[in-house]
């Protein structure tokens, strides 16, 4: 289960205009640096629009194994934090 977070904290990856193809290589290499940085949590912003880039999101985030959970940040439905495994 998530903690209290403070989301400004968090590394960011912004997606707004980028297309669905482009977010997913973005979204992947993040992840990979934030593992190896050995960051625990992360924090995409996908925005709300249309919820392609909200769609691309969750689908890398559900088949990336170096994920162990993420939701839509509380506050605002336009990002997503996710919890990566140690």
């Amino acid at each position: 289960m998530f903690e209290i977070i403070d989301v400004n904290k968090l590394p960011t990856l912004d997606l707004h205009g980028e297309s669905s193809d482009i977010a997913r290589v973005l979204i992947e290499s993040f992840i990979k640096e934030n593992i190896k940085l050995k960051r625990e949590f992360i924090a995409i912003v996908h925005g709300k629009g249309t919820g392609i880039l909200r769609n691309t999101t969750k689908e890398v985030l559900m088949h990336n194994k170096c994920v162990e959970e993420f939701k839509l940040y509380w506050f605002n439905d336009g990002m997503t934090v996710v919890k990566l495994k140690k």
